[in-house]
């Protein structure tokens, strides 16, 4: 069965499809994607006309793409740009109403369920008590449990284009956003200590590939089925240096693109207060996250 995900994320919109197996992996079989910086069109909590024109536009292009490709059903879902919208609800009717998709709003805490149900499935159950970590555009999700669902899961307002936007560009002091974000990232962590030690520590998401490949990871090029790890001690001199280096240096940087140099710095210091915070020497690299998440949940449901 071919079918598609529609990510309506805070900075990017992508539909990716793929052909599904009972009992196997989706296989992906075709990629369409647009920035939208969605984030960026929130006029205090309110998405603008603009914004919601874009992401329109881009749902309908998205949902031609996807009935060219011959996808059966797609499974559509927005984060946390649309979440926190005050006009949210609103705005899913006129995406549903214009494309006859059922967009829907995922919680943090259920994008770090279906973020770490696509870890588990990836490295299975001998990956024994698994942790993940999600950078995205708006939030950070952790998840840790032994099962296939996790004993905790939940986000935090801390992603690295929401810190960009609100600490970098607006001049604030660096320092401070270091304190404000190991202060959000250590008042969570007790919870996931008390659940039990992690066997495997995984990250998921473009702001952790991309830092593993700065400090010495495989190209995707080279495939998923390539161990790629992010190591702190490769980390912590990374944040110092990302934090001198301009947009054009830092997109110069190996497996960074342009559109994501400006915010690498404040995801990269979230990164390293979370391996930091939650004793991680070294984490491995997920090739797959939150879409595959929903699509394995989908799946498991037909």
């Amino acid at each position: 069965m071919r079918m598609g995900v529609l990510d309506i994320g805070s900075n990017t919109g992508h539909l990716l499809v793929v052909d599904a197996f009972r009992g196997g992996p989706p296989v992906a079989a075709y990629s369409h994607k647009e920035p939208l910086r969605l984030a960026q069109h929130l006029d205090g909590d309110t998405m603008t006309d603009e914004g919601v024109d874009r992401l329109l536009d881009f749902c309908v292009e998205a949902q031609r793409v996807a009935e060219d490709q011959g996808c059966a059903e797609v499974t559509s879902f927005a984060t946390s740009a649309v979440r926190e919208a005050v006009n949210a609800d609103d705005v899913i009717a006129r995406v549903n109403a214009a494309t006859g998709l059922e967009l829907r709003v995922l919680s943090g805490a259920d994008e770090a369920r279906l973020t770490f149900l696509a870890a588990r499935r990836w490295y299975g159950w001998s990956a024994g008590r698994l942790s993940v970590f999600d950078i995205g555009g708006g939030s950070l999700e952790v998840a840790t449990g032994a099962d296939e669902s996790p004993d905790v899961a939940y986000s935090l307002p801390l992603g690295a284009g929401r810190l960009t936007r609100e600490w970098v560009d607006a001049g604030r002091d660096l320092d401070e956003l270091r304190k404000h974000v190991r202060a959000e990232i250590a008042d969570g962590a007790g919870a996931v200590r008390r659940a039990g030690a992690f066997d495997h520590t995984v990250a998921t998401s473009k702001t952790f590939r991309s830092l593993a490949r700065v400090c010495g990871a495989a190209p995707s090029a080279d495939g998923p089925f390539v161990r790629r790890t992010l190591a702190l001690a490769d980390l912590t001199p990374l944040v110092e240096k990302l934090r001198d280096l301009d947009d054009a240096e830092v997109a110069a940087l190996p497996g960074v693109s342009a559109d994501r140099a400006h915010q690498l710095y404040a995801g990269a210091l979230v990164a390293e207060a979370t391996m930091s915070l939650f004793g991680v020497e070294e984490l491995e690299i997920c090739p797959w996250a939150l879409r595959e998440g929903v699509l394995l949940e989908r799946i498991d449901h037909l």
